[in-house]
């Protein structure tokens, strides 16, 4: 636990399910204030609840990441609430695999606006409060592996990461003097419910563990606890990286035991 975190509030973008929902409960058991972005949940009482058992405090705001004025909104809520904003999480993003001769230019634009732009539009709001604020806060985005491994039929997902790379780079170059950091998350093969139908399948699951060197998929309370650390004080000189959680995908398993 991280005593620092107490008190702290903290916007998550998704946060309803999965990873998001994971890190609100992280932040929750750090007692920090969360304000949990969702855009259609009908279990989200239920978190809120969970977060404040666990000594944190907790609202919940509806709203689109593609929408500025929705983005805005969340960053408003942070401030009238629990009067400031310390930590902004870009959480939300989506997926779907199509092979990319046949990929509808709507299904490019919409995973695009929602990893990408959302992740923008929140990182941009965020810290253009801070500024104001005079808030050394801190800025993460949920990023991937594949913000440097290709993934054929889901080149928009791909696309989406590999920009969040260069965009939080830039942002952290950008106001690292203002001492506001800006780090990426990048999980590996995660248990979420998005995943849920693949990984019941043994042989698919099976596929997907060889790919990774520590040999078994990862947990979502395993990123909450990356994404923890980087808002904390323990990562105070941490600014502009992506930090993978991913039991070694990216470390070209293909070669493990010397095979190549």
């Amino acid at each position: 636990m991280y005593k620092d975190l107490e008190g702290k509030v903290v916007v998550i973008t998704g946060a309803s399910t999965g990873i998001g929902r994971a890190m609100a409960l992280r932040f929750g058991q750090e007692k920090a204030k969360v304000v949990i972005n969702y855009h259609d949940n009908d279990e989200i009482e239920n978190l809120i609840q969970e977060i404040k058992a666990a000594g944190g405090h907790a609202i919940a705001k509806q709203g689109d990441v593609t929408i500025e004025q929705d983005v805005k909104n969340l960053i408003l809520a942070a401030h009238e609430t629990f009067g400031r904003l310390d930590v902004m999480i870009n959480n939300a993003g989506i997926e779907n695999p199509v092979p990319s001769e046949k990929m509808p230019l709507k299904d490019w634009n919409r995973v695009i606006n929602t990893n990408l732009t959302g992740a923008f539009l929140g990182s941009r709001e965020a810290i253009a409060y801070m500024l104001k604020h005079n808030i050394k806060g801190n800025i993460i985005n949920m990023s991937s592996v594949h913000e440097m491994i290709p993934w054929p039929n889901f080149v928009h997902y791909a696309a989406s990461k590999g920009g969040m790379k260069l965009m939080t780079e830039t942002l952290a170059l950008e106001f690292a003097p203002k001492g506001i950091r800006v780090n990426n998350i990048g999980p590996g093969a995660i248990n979420t419910p998005i995943n849920a139908e693949k990984f019941s399948d043994p042989a698919a699951k099976a596929d997907v563990e060889s790919l990774i060197p520590m040999g078994y998929i990862g947990k979502p309370e395993e990123i909450a606890a990356v994404a923890a650390w980087l808002a904390s004080s323990e990562a105070s000189y941490v600014t502009g990286i992506t930090l993978f959680a991913d039991g070694g995908m990216t470390k070209f398993p293909a070669f493990q035991g010397g095979r190549g």
